[in-house]
């Protein structure tokens, strides 16, 4: 039978015990982007999309997906979350960016919550817009930044 003193469980997978860790604030900082022909960015910026406004519906997404990320990543603990804010922003006349940030006062990092609210949001648009540009990519879903937890402060270079 399995302990939670066995320092391997079978298969090699485990949750990590956060017990003994401190309580800190975390935050994590994710982005991810959508590529899409211009007539597509173009109808989501003037909300022209059959299923209708995808920045506010990705937004949403965002935040929802943020809060149950320990539902769909198996080995996440669930998290109080304090914040998750979902940015969207047109760099370029191709590119939907999207940017998180989630925040919490917790035993574990919030970098998977920032993560998946930045898929999600993606994802979102993607769904919205596929019937009339299916070529769309989702790229670049990466930890731009994180605060706190015993590792310290993260920033990307590039």
């Amino acid at each position: 039978m399995l302990t939670m003193s066995d320092p391997s469980p079978p298969h090699g997978i485990r949750m990590i015990d956060v017990g003994d860790k401190p309580v800190t604030t975390r935050t994590a900082h994710a982005s991810a982007r959508l590529a899409a022909r211009a007539e597509t960015i173009s109808r989501i910026r003037a909300g022209e999309l059959e299923k209708g406004d995808a920045v506010a519906a990705a937004r949403i997404a965002g935040i929802m997906a943020a809060k149950r990320t320990s539902d769909i990543v198996p080995l996440c603990h669930p998290l109080p979350l304090e914040a998750v804010e979902v940015a969207i922003a047109f760099p370029e006349p191709e590119i939907v960016a999207i940017d998180t940030v989630v925040r919490a006062t917790a035993r574990t990092g919030v970098e998977m919550e920032a993560l998946v609210a930045a898929s999600a949001a993606a994802l979102t648009i993607y769904d919205m817009c596929k019937s009339i540009d299916p070529d769309m990519t989702v790229e670049r879903i990466r930890l731009e930044e994180k605060t706190g937890g015993v590792r310290g402060d993260y920033t990307r270079r590039v």
